[in-house]
């Protein structure tokens, strides 16, 4: 089964989802709408939206609130890419430039404020309080992990788990909010709904393991950014934290001198240090057992095309190349 197949079950919900988006970032203000028109039709993944559909459905919902939510989560996740960016400097994403290279950091950060602004308001309308808190929670979540990965940066000293505890708030609780409200609004039980919010915090944590490898081995073309952006960045992820700690004195000096300057003037250098320290294969085989621990956490959910959907994206966030 392909990711393909995937969209193509929920292609209808999907649909509706995207409307719901078209509808919800109408404004009077111009520059908000040329700004979240560009951001929302850049395209992307729509694995978060996607993860609400297939949980809701997984556990028998069949209303209209997931659309509405799903739509939510897009938006938060569309914020913090718009703030990301200013604070990265980014220049291109998904193969094209960024909203702030083409329309200024001022503009960027504050139609980011709108679409979280616009966010809540689309939350209160589904009427649940359990809803509010999960959405609120994990926005605050993100916004912890955003400074911890901002105080991390041009850091070679942090390890492991400090750097995990970065994806956890930064990228895997997002998910998991994601699949937790899918399983609130099927009427789960309690116990399910754990699970299927654990699925989607070891599911979000193997996908930002697999971005982290392609950052040093994937395609320009393919993934829609500059190989070395993290290291240009100064950003300490997985790959540079192994290298450092298995590479040779040299090795380790050179990585930690290139992740306190910044810049790519020894790109090629790092590049051949995390490959020839087996940085990325230890890497993919951390993202391959987040992936299995989601799966496991499926056990709890019944069977359904939902739920082996949904398998099947665990799968594909760790042999994608994208």
């Amino acid at each position: 089964m392909t990711i393909d197949a995937i969209r193509n079950f929920i292609a209808a919900d999907m649909r509706a989802v995207d409307e719901v988006i078209r509808t919800r970032l109408h404004s009077d203000v111009v520059l908000i709408r040329q700004v979240a028109e560009y951001i929302i039709g850049g395209g992307g993944k729509r694995l978060r939206p996607a993860l609400l559909i297939l949980s809701a459905g997984a556990f028998g919902y069949r209303g209209r609130h997931h659309h509405e939510l799903a739509a939510v989560v897009e938006f938060i996740h569309t914020a913090t890419l718009l703030h990301d960016d200013v604070v990265d400097e980014s220049a291109l994403r998904r193969g094209r430039p960024t909203a702030n290279s083409l329309f200024g950091n001022a503009a960027s950060v504050l139609v980011g404020d709108f679409v979280y602004s616009r966010a809540f308001q689309m939350m209160v309308g589904v009427d649940s309080m359990r809803v509010l808190q999960v959405l609120a929670d994990a926005t605050n979540v993100i916004a912890e992990g955003e400074v911890l990965q901002l105080m991390n940066c041009r850091n070679p000293d942090i390890d492991e788990r400090g750097y995990l505890r970065v994806i956890h708030y930064k990228t895997a609780k997002l998910f998991e909010a994601a699949t937790r409200l899918g399983a609130i609004l099927g009427a789960a039980a309690r116990e399910a709904e754990d699970a299927v919010a654990a699925y989607g915090m070891h599911l979000g944590t193997a996908f930002q393991l697999i971005d982290d490898v392609l950052d040093y081995s994937g395609d320009h073309a393919v993934i829609g950014k500059n190989v070395g952006d993290d290291l240009a960045e100064g950003k300490p992820t997985l790959p540079l934290i192994y290298a450092i700690r298995h590479g040779a004195p040299e090795q380790a000096a050179l990585i930690r001198k290139a992740i306190e300057h910044g810049g790519l003037d020894d790109l090629t250098a790092v590049l051949d240090a995390v490959r020839k320290t087996g940085a990325l294969d230890y890497v993919r085989a951390q993202a391959q057992s987040e992936s299995r621990t989601a799966c496991d956490a499926l056990a709890a959910l019944p069977d359904s095309k939902y739920r082996d959907h949904l398998l099947q994206l665990a799968d594909f966030a760790v042999t994608r190349t994208y």
